[in-house]
């Protein structure tokens, strides 16, 4: 059968805000509810092409919803391919920079024609680029914030519950070093040697904390140290990648392939874990993962879980899926998680549906 041929019509984009059940308390920042914007990508053929975007802040939102909606009177007409829309999109924001909510706005757009265009396939969207309906390993990343370290082992028992997960993500950056190693030592001693244990400061460290800090973390066993600098200091986060002998996980603030790239190049990090709406949607992804693929650096993955998962199963150096729930509140049929795998449903494209009562109930009024 041929392919259908779509045409994009219009985007609409809302914005809902949702409350978090485990607050994120990190060292730069403490956000208690959760902005989402839902993409619905129309086409003249009927197909909704469907994604979101997690801007972290509400005020980002009174940015990018204006800008997709611009893209899609911008991009009206076109054919949908997503890598020509991809590269249209990108041009038409030459001027204001390729980087930062230019890239965010065009990250949605592509995601949302990718479903689309596995819709219209009527195929999951792992299956239309080449890959299969399968299941991909995934860590919990949903909770064991900069909380008090003696109630950590409690919530980390309840965090591998959730799913059978074999791996969970705990936040550093506490005010005193001894702090983070009792919040460690809770986790550890609740969930036992079995569970692979990645910690992440969030950027809060200059580099003369960090060597001190992560230097005492190198003998814990971790599964890595993530983002123990702010993440444009790549030639900072190159000097600890040398000293230490725990994997340094760098990416989510990867701003294109190009970011990750330059990363590898420089040493600044072992492991990679680039974000959907800041690497380029599903297009930026698979350039990105060409180029992790070629070096053999393993490659996880950031927020967006349903779109990860589809994109893991044709990632060479697919290494660890970032798993939260916090979209789910929204979503008619989210995704489940059994036995530390999250099941990608064989429904096309990526399976998306908002349940609009949940909508109507959390929408933002910019």
């Amino acid at each position: 059968m041929a392919p259908a041929t779509l045409t994009l019509r219009a985007i609409t984009a809302r914005p809902v805000i949702l409350r978090l059940r485990r607050p994120v308390v990190a060292r730069i920042a403490t956000i208690t509810d959760w902005p989402l914007i839902l993409i619905d990508l129309h086409t003249e053929e009927g197909v909704v092409g469907r994604a979101y975007l997690e801007p972290y802040t509400v005020r980002t939102m009174r940015y990018l919803v204006p800008a997709l909606h611009d893209l899609g009177a911008a991009l009206a007409g076109q054919r949908l391919a997503p890598v020509d829309l991809f590269g249209l999109a990108r041009k038409s924001l030459h001027f204001v920079g390729y980087q930062g909510m230019s890239l965010i706005a065009v990250s949605g757009l592509d995601m949302a024609a990718w479903d689309a265009l596995a819709k219209a396939a009527g195929v999951p969207l792992c299956v239309l680029l080449g890959g299969s309906v399968g299941p991909v390993r995934a860590y919990n990343s949903g909770g064991l914030w900069l909380n008090d370290p003696e109630a950590l082992g409690e919530e980390a028992i309840a965090l591998r519950d959730e799913g059978g997960f074999a791996g969970l993500k705990l936040r550093l950056g506490r005010a005193r070093a001894r702090d983070d190693l009792a919040a460690l030592d809770a986790v550890r001693n609740a969930v036992g040697d079995d569970i692979a244990l990645m910690v992440d400061f969030n950027q809060g460290l200059d580099l003369a904390e960090a060597m001190d800090r992560c230097r005492a973390l190198d003998d814990r066993g971790l599964a890595w140290i993530e983002e123990p600098l702010v993440y444009d200091d790549l030639d900072g986060h190159a000097r600890l990648a040398t000293d230490l002998r725990t994997p340094i996980q760098i990416g989510e603030n990867f701003y294109g392939p190009r970011d990750l790239h330059r990363a590898l190049r420089l040493g600044a990090c072992d492991l990679v874990m680039p974000d959907f709406m800041r690497i380029g949607g599903v297009t930026g992804w698979l350039r990105a993962a060409a180029i992790a693929g070629v070096g053999g650096v393993p490659m996880s993955t950031h927020l967006y879980p349903e779109v990860a998962a589809h994109v893991m199963r044709v990632t060479e150096t697919a290494h660890w899926l970032e798993w939260q729930d916090w979209a789910d509140p929204i979503l008619e049929r989210p995704y489940e998680v059994r036995g530390g795998l999250l099941e990608i449903p064989d429904r096309p494209g990526l399976g998306l549906e908002w349940n609009e009562a949940a909508v109507a109930a959390h929408l933002a009024d910019l």
